[in-house]
């Protein structure tokens, strides 16, 4: 048997040392046959591609043999999608692009089959870091609540995490780089933990994935893409400066990539420091500065690459540096950076690996990936960390990529982890404890002749949890040892047609599970951030839920509109509920299980007139509403909304400016008093958000500049998903933001 893989080994080395199979070809637009210069060409799955030059021309490289998707995508064209077959030696391809209003389209990387969005079976939101930024946002957190349907729980601006559709905590799997992160997110305080330094784009599945991703996936998956590598023979680097006017915070980040003939290889370092932040004012209330609101950010993203023929593969690491303040009341008005007591002291390593093998008909993707996270929590007049917890995760992910056969295209895999939590601090909420996931997937998809898509998959999971004894029986904070098995069978089928070449409907029906977290089986103690005794249920059984999406889309030159509902059915919903008792002064809140349900969805509109294919109109409205099966609120469901805003764009080739935009957006969010029974209503308000920006050619250097404002009425709010709510403290007043990028 080793014989035989030693000879299956050399015959793939062979073939990328002696290999050099190239694509050549040209570039035009559809009618004139005008060239077209600086548009890129890639290979996804191959993470390899070039870019035209002023006569049109690419080439590409060290190119496997075998059948793979191109994609040539250029700002004002439609993006180009096919499939072409490398063959042994030379091969040629001619691209034509049609001139388009509508923004290019990109590859979704977070589902299997590496689509172009309306090539996609599942629907999937899709946003760039730089979008985000451009609208102000202070951090990754808050910047995907400008993608629909996703929304943040928040403790300030510095802490925050994910809610898709009314979902949030451990039902919603975070990816980056590749791999799965965990960092204890089943804390409502523990945010994200990610810069935005280094992340190209954000993915979000609304809806259940666990067929693609087992355990944590039931609500959906935020997706975060790391920086590519340059493109062969190409060095890049940039600095990107920012500046916050209400928190007077500050950032920085900087970064250089260079790629060789099979080399390459990126490093990228950020810094942010952030005073309190102080809110907005009304004829009843004054601005303040939130007490401890600030924070502090250290990030640290490097990579390094080879790519020969039949083989590619790269290592990325990633150190994030958090220093967070948790904000309890409105006091001493300060302009100091430090936090205070209570504040958080978080640390997260993330290495990754992700190696690609490609055969003439077939290809294998294997992704290990390990995680260590540090959390401290440090009390009011406490000398040490109150709460000290390691967390390791060791993950790995392999998929295999059958031939495919006519139009079926599959894959299977099998996907897992082994984690680690251990405790050093003076109290313990959660317990020492192991856990073992192991998944086996199968997945589908088969494109029909008509325009019409069908995908399906089956999976099973496994997943022991063994945690020991904590404490002293019989007293307060006795945790018993546990040792426990779930397990569980998922499938999911989705169907995609088009009407006339112009109309899109997609029909997916899936179901996903969540095994019980560790708080929610075994804490028992204070939970500091939240201000509740909380006391575990060892009795707790998998979550489990079986949601219904439909979404129609209809896109033309000038007009896009879209229509998203979902029916989300949970059985075994795990919630906190107050018994009306108190230990060591704090509420005590028991988990509990009850069947709910999540129902809701969002529609938008995107009008780009002619002849005004510079001028942009959209609309978005979103809304989901979540209920237990005895009639009572699910917590933490975000507010119904309305999204507004005018948007301009223009290329003006000129030799100072090369293009430049500028939006205004008015989002109105709606009275929200379908709560829990714990939770209080918030009043409705409106945020009105403007922005400009321009790429400039300044004493021969290419300068990107952008400035926006958020709130620019300095409204006195408080969001239903921030966490301050109950002790009264709003959200953030006016914030002016400048930014600068400048390419080396």
């Amino acid at each position: 048997m080793i014989h035989k893989f030693i000879t299956v080994l050399i015959v793939v080395l062979s073939g990328t040392i002696y290999a050099q199979n190239s694509l050549e070809g040209t570039l035009s637009e559809t009618g004139t046959n005008a060239p077209l210069f600086g548009v890129d060409v890639y290979f996804p799955q191959l993470e390899k591609g070039a870019m035209s030059d002023e006569k049109g021309m690419f080439r590409i490289t060290n190119l496997p043999t075998g059948s793979y998707k191109i994609i040539a995508s250029y700002i004002g064209f439609k993006t180009y999608s096919t499939t072409v077959n490398i063959a042994k030696g030379s091969n040629t391809l001619t691209i034509s692009l049609a001139p388009s209003a509508i923004e290019m389209e990109e590859v979704i990387v977070s589902t299997p089959f590496h689509k172009l969005q309306r090539e996609n079976v599942m629907k999937v939101e899709r946003a760039d870091i730089a979008d985000l930024r451009s609208k102000g946002a202070v951090t990754l957190a808050d910047g995907i609540t400008n993608v629909p349907g996703v929304e943040t729980v928040s403790t300030g601006i510095g802490i925050g995490k994910p809610v898709i559709r009314g979902l949030s905590a451990n039902r919603v799997l975070v990816y980056t780089q590749g791999v799965r992160l965990e960092n204890q997110q089943f804390g409502d305080e523990h945010g994200l933990g990610v810069s935005d330094a280094g992340i190209e784009s954000v993915e979000v599945i609304k809806g259940p994935s666990s067929l693609l991703y087992g355990s944590d996936a039931l609500g959906g998956v935020l997706y975060l893409n790391p920086e590519k590598f340059a493109l062969e023979g190409q060095t890049e680097s940039d600095v990107n400066l920012n500046y916050f006017s209400n928190t007077d915070g500050l950032g920085a980040n900087a970064g250089i990539k260079a790629s060789g003939d099979r080399m390459r290889y990126l490093i990228r370092g950020s810094i942010a420091s952030h005073a309190d932040y102080q809110t907005g004012k009304n004829n009843e209330q004054t601005s303040q500065k939130v007490t401890n609101s600030r924070f502090r950010e250290y990030d640290l993203k490097t990579g390094i690459g080879y790519q020969g023929t039949n083989i590619k593969t790269e290592l990325r690491y990633n150190y994030n540096n958090l220093l967070l303040g948790l904000p309890e009341e409105i006091g001493e008005q300060t302009t100091e950076r430090t936090p205070v007591s209570p504040y958080q002291q978080i640390n997260n390593h993330i290495l990754s690996s992700k190696t690609s093998l490609f055969f003439e008909k077939s290809s294998v993707d294997a992704t290990l990936g390990y995680t260590f996270n540090t959390r401290k929590e440090f009390e009011e007049n406490e000398g040490g960390a109150a709460l000290d917890m390691n967390l390791s995760t060791l993950s790995y992910n392999i998929l295999y990529h059958l031939p495919k056969w006519a139009n079926w295209e599959t894959i299977l895999g099998i996907q897992g982890m082994h984690q680690n939590n251990r405790n050093f601090g003076e109290e313990t909420l959660i317990p020492d404890a192991t856990t073992n996931d192991f998944g086996i997937l199968g997945t589908s998809h088969l494109h029909f002749s008509n325009n019409s898509d069908l995908q399906l998959g089956v999976r099973f999971d496994h997943r022991a949890i063994d945690s020991q004894m904590m404490g002293t029986l019989n007293e307060e904070g006795y945790m018993a040892a546990l040792n426990q098995n779930f397990n569980s069978f998922n499938a999911a089928i989705g169907y995609k047609w088009e009407f006339l070449q112009k109309l899109t409907g997609r029909l997916n029906l899936a179901s996903g599970f969540r095994a019980p977290n560790l708080a929610e089986l075994r804490s028992n103690g204070v939970h500091e951030g939240t201000n509740r005794y909380e006391i575990g249920n060892a009795n707790l059984t998998n979550e489990k839920n079986i949601q219904a999406d439909l979404a129609l889309e209809y896109k033309n030159r000038h007009l896009e509109w879209y229509v998203n509902g979902f029916y989300n059915g949970v059985s075994d919903y795990i919630f906190l509920d107050p018994n009306g008792e108190t230990i060591d002064n704090s509420p005590v809140f028991l988990y509990q299980q009850q069947n709910a349900k999540l129902y809701g969805g969002e529609i938008g509109v995107h009008i780009h007139p002619h002849p005004l294919d510079w001028l942009h109109l959209e609309s978005s409205f979103e809304t989901v509403t979540g209920k237990l099966e005895d009639g009572d609120f699910l917590p933490l469901i975000p507010a119904n909304s309305l999204t507004n805003t005018l948007r301009t764009e223009f290329l003006h080739g000129s030799d100072k400016i090369r293009s430049s935009y500028a939006f205004l957006t008015l989002k109105s969010i709606f009275d929200q008093n379908k709560t829990s029974a714990f939770e209080t209503s918030t009043e409705g308000y409106n945020l009105l958000s403007i922005g400009l920006g321009a790429q400039l050619s300044l004493f021969d250097q290419e300068v990107n500049l952008r400035l926006s404002g958020n709130n620019l009425l300095n409204e006195y709010y408080i969001a239903h998903l921030s966490r301050l709510k109950s002790d009264g403290i709003a959200n953030i007043g006016r914030n002016i933001n400048i930014g600068l990028s400048v390419p080396l």
